[in-house]
């Protein structure tokens, strides 16, 4: 999966030769507009005449639509020499077009949240955007112009094949990762499965425009696409433009063979062992698996769960709880084509890894003899089907979502498999688990560095028309209201106010009508002070890390099967001055996570077991961290930021401070914090969805109301320092990637009148949609980076801020990278933006606040914080006025002013002496 690209050169409109259609191009009028096909639970499906498929899904209720294209098309097609030619081809299609020459510009423009990702079965192109007739022309216009007549230029291969290429040796930085290829690759003998979608380096840098260029004509077809329109929009004139945008696009004239390559039966268990520099021992399992759409992946996708899932997972408590695993992890992916389980395990050093793996071993081939539970099987039932239903009440969510069964067959594939989830079996599960976790048909992968024959026959997908003949689904989830997100209507509708004995909680609720009743929240407990938290803060951290393991009433697992039961995803956290909650959950489950979440923080037990793989975890964690160039990078960057005296709370720690402070911390000291510091004496709670005003402040008032904090809460204010500049390069030997992050600390806050100006000096600079001055140079025009920007932020109670860049890049161009970046922040101090790119940055900023209005996750937490400061959204509109009415003086003075390269600190991490060393005569 990546992040696409955009175009710069509207002259390669010359190039494209035969590669654009016109309208005039079709052979027959496709004006009609097509009949229903089949729905299914509020969505609709239509076919045009060129076969492009159309699934409808309005939803009135959210102000925004998400457009979805997925073809049909992934690395399971391509031949030999073409490996990672669908992901490649994925980030030259952000290129452009002629009548789109600079698409991520548009996107930014629009205000739009976009991507594209390639996997193994199909590629996708999305975008997010407010619900406005202009925005919807404007996207399905784009779609399909880039649907057959993107530019697919030999100058743009040359430049992004080095993005693409980057984004290859990226991956190489982890063990973990390369491992995981090692065993697919091993255990999937001819089937592309077993080929990474990134491609092979070799391939990415050899791949002839021609073939890349057929390979595009070949599969970019309307027979070989679905396109997905979701969210809010009339579905009758959203049709009839649908019509006009892709009808016009003729059928190809090519058949497409369906792919018809087959593992044969694996005969005797495999294994592949690695050996590269790293920190962490890992040992990974895989086995061969039925297809996504076979009756029987129901119940593997319960069995893996009963398998990997936290705390009470068959492995989990095996190998991290009962074994010396730091952690554990696992997934058996929905595949069109036979697809495979896959399990990872890691491994401190001075551990046996062999011990690990046996262990391993051991569980999985033990599922017959000790089947799952009734119990078992119905936690992992109960919260695979919470996380379909809270996903079917966003609509653009599923619009997203349905590229995967899009890419297994058929959409519909999605609602089969939450039936078939409901009626699977503890039978069911031990069933699969015999046929199918056989040591016959594993193979093994050991990081660091027979068998019977026992086959397992893998059966292929049965017939799709028998599978999804007659079925008609449920009915559709409610729908919500048609909310306005305009900041007058969000103040008025909002319902604030105070709580408790001694108004220790301060609250802001949005409630109004949603789809799925859904309603998302945000609560935050503030305590302590600087005495308090001095030389303390490790203690702090893991005593709110601590606080879902378990209390009073129930055990870590019966918190999780209580959330599985209210249908609800909660986070609860916490640090040396505060703690909080995040909550997804529905209108009526509201007031019972609210008891729940004051019974974890105020009644926690802090078990001694859960501490102590706590704090494995957390090592294993650290010594991951040691030779990698992001850890190291951003790790140095806090360090100098956050220039305190060791012991004080805001102090970074390093990485061997902070083994040692764990190695040296125990459970009573993580309680007596708790006891001394933690409390509820200052307490905001947000929320905005469809909720129940009274219920909520009543379930309040009942489990924090009555909270005190045992100490006087003094907020821990943050001290402007300038930074001295210096240049930090870092040795990580063996890593294929490095970091680049440049950094400035900024004596300013969010009411400074040069505030609105820098925020909208940063979304040109490194913000927006990758058509930045960073992004458009570093990226687009040199080819060095995959993934390039920049953010600025300042406190709203400090005078503090913060300019940051970044970049990944193959280390021999560190040179190059540093000498760009210097060139566009220089350009920019000197020359400023043009009144082009203000005005185009206006919009696309914009835009993009209103989509994080209309969104109830971002919502609860702009209320939050609006509470604790003492603001409404008349601040948030102000800070809006203002920026619409800058200047280009404004704002270029306000950079110049502010962003200087010479006052930065510039960090490097990567193999530099490798490289350096070959360029030595």
């Amino acid at each position: 999966m990546h992040t696409p690209i955009f175009l710069r050169y509207l002259y390669l409109l010359l190039l494209l030769g035969p590669l654009a259609l016109t309208a005039q191009d079709a052979a027959s009028d496709n004006s009609a507009t097509p009949e229903p096909v089949t729905a299914v639970e509020g969505i609709t499906e239509y076919r045009l005449d060129n076969g492009l498929t159309v699934l409808l899904f309005p939803d009135q209720s959210v102000p925004t639509i998400t457009v979805n294209v997925t073809y049909k098309v992934g690395s399971r097609h391509e031949a030999y020499g073409e490996t990672g030619m669908a992901h490649l081809l994925e980030h030259l299609v952000f290129k452009g077009t002629p009548d789109h020459p600079n698409i991520p510009q548009e996107l930014t423009e629009h205000g739009a949240r976009p991507n594209g990702t390639t996997w193994y079965d199909r590629t996708n192109y999305f975008e997010t955007f407010s619900a406005t007739q202009e925005n919807l022309d404007w996207a399905l216009d784009m779609e399909a112009d880039r649907m057959v007549n993107s530019f697919i230029a030999k100058k743009d291969l040359d430049s992004e094949m080095t993005v693409v290429r980057n984004e290859f040796e990226s991956g190489e930085n982890d063990p973990g990762g390369v491992l995981m290829e090692r065993v697919l690759s091993t255990a999937y003998l001819w089937h592309n499965y077993g080929k990474s979608t990134i491609g092979s380096k070799a391939d990415l840098e050899n791949v002839p425009i021609d073939r890349l260029q057929g390979f595009y004509r070949k599969y970019y077809q309307p027979d070989n696409a679905v396109l997905v329109v979701a969210g809010k929009f009339n579905p009758e004139t959203t049709l009839d433009l649908v019509v006009e945008k892709f009808g016009d696009i003729p059928r190809p004239e090519r058949e497409l063979y369906p792919t018809y390559t087959r593992e044969p039966v694996q005969d005797g268990e495999r294994f592949v062992e690695l050996k590269r520099v790293g920190d962490v021992q890992v040992v990974q399992a895989a086995y061969h698996l039925p297809a996504g759409p076979h009756p029987d992946y129901a119940a593997i996708a319960v069995l893996m769960d009963v398998l990997t899932s936290e705390p009470s997972g068959r492995l989990y408590t095996a190998l991290v709880e009962n074994g010396n695993a730091s952690y554990i992890w696992g997934f058996a992916p929905a595949l069109a084509e036979p697809t495979f389980a896959f399990f990872n395990a890691n491994v401190l050093k001075e551990n046996d890894l062999l011990e690990v793996e046996q262990q391993m071993k051991n569980t999985l081939d033990s599922l017959a003899q000790n089947p799952p539970t009734e119990e078992e099987v119905k936690r992992a039932k109960d919260g695979i089907l919470k996380n379909f239903e809270i996903n079917q009440r966003d609509a653009n969510r599923v619009g997203l979502t349905l590229s995967s069964y899009i890419a297994q067959g058929d959409w519909r594939l999605g609602f089969i498999y939450r039936d078939r989830v409901e009626q699977v079996t503890p039978e069911d599960v031990v069933r699969v688990a015999e046929k199918y976790f056989k040591p016959q048909n594993r193979t093994i992968g050991r990081f660091y560095p027979v068998q019977t024959p026992d086959r397992a026959a893998i059966p292929e997908v049965n017939d799709l028309d028998a599978i999804l003949s007659g079925y008609e689904g449920r009915e559709a989830i409610e729908e919500g209201e048609e909310f306005d997100p305009a900041y007058d209507n969000i103040d008025s509708r909002t319902v604030s106010g105070t709580l408790g004995q001694n108004d220790n909680i301060e609250y802001a609720l949005l409630p109004k009508e949603t789809r799925g009743n859904s309603v998302n929240a945000q609560l935050t407990l503030r305590f302590g002070n600087l005495d308090a938290a001095m030389n303390r803060s490790m203690a702090g951290a893991k005593a709110g890390q601590m606080l879902m393991m378990g209390s009073e009433k129930y055990t870590r697992q019966q918190i999780q099967d209580k959330l599985d039961e209210l249908k609800a995803r909660v986070y609860i956290g916490g640090d040396a001055d505060g703690a909080y909650a995040s909550i997804e959950t529905e209108n009526s489950k509201l007031p019972e996570v609210i008891d729940l979440i004051g019974e974890v923080m105020r009644h926690p037990t802090f078990p001694q077991s859960e501490f102590d793989k706590m704090i494995k975890e957390d090592l294993s964690s650290i010594e991951e961290s040691r030779s990698d160039p992001q850890s190291i990078v951003f790790t140095e960057m806090r360090r100098r930021m956050n220039d305190y005296p060791k012991g004080h709370p805001l102090y970074t720690m390093t990485f061997d401070e902070e083994v040692e402070a764990l190695k040296a911390l125990n459970l009573d000291e993580v309680k007596q914090y708790y006891t001394e510091v933690y409390g509820g004496g200052n307490i905001t709670f947000s929320a905005s969805g469809d909720l129940d005003v009274d219920a909520v402040k009543q379930a309040l008032e009942r489990n924090f109301g009555d909270w005190t904090s045992p100490t006087d809460y003094t907020r821990i204010a943050r001290e402007y320092k300038a930074l001295t500049p210096e240049a930090v390069k870092i040795e990580t030997p063996d890593k294929a990637n490095a970091w680049f992050v440049a950094v400035q600390s900024l004596e300013i806050n969010d009411e400074n009148p040069d505030y609105p100006a820098l925020v909208l000096g940063n979304y040109m600079l490194g913000g927006g949609f990758l058509n930045s001055r960073l992004a458009t140079r570093i990226r687009q025009k040199d080819g060095l980076s995959y993934g390039v920007g920049s953010q600025f932020n300042a406190s709203s109670l400090d005078d503090i801020g913060t300019f940051m860049s970044y970049a990944i890049y193959n280390p021999e161009n560190r040179e190059a990278l540093e000498k760009a970046f210097r060139e566009e922040i220089d350009k920019v101090r000197t020359e400023g933006f043009t009144a082009e790119e203000i005005a185009a940055a206006k919009s696309g900023w914009q835009q993009n606040q209103a989509v994080s209005r209309a969104q109830d996750r971002s919502m609860a937490g702009e209320l939050g914080s609006n509470a604790y400061l003492d603001r409404t959204m008349v601040w948030d509109k102000q800070l809006e006025e203002q920026m619409m009415s800058l200047t280009p003086e404004q704002v270029n003075a306000a950079v110049a002013k502010y962003i200087d390269v010479d006052k930065m600190v510039l960090l490097r991490a990567g193999d530099f002496a490798k490289t350096e060393s070959v360029k030595k005569p």
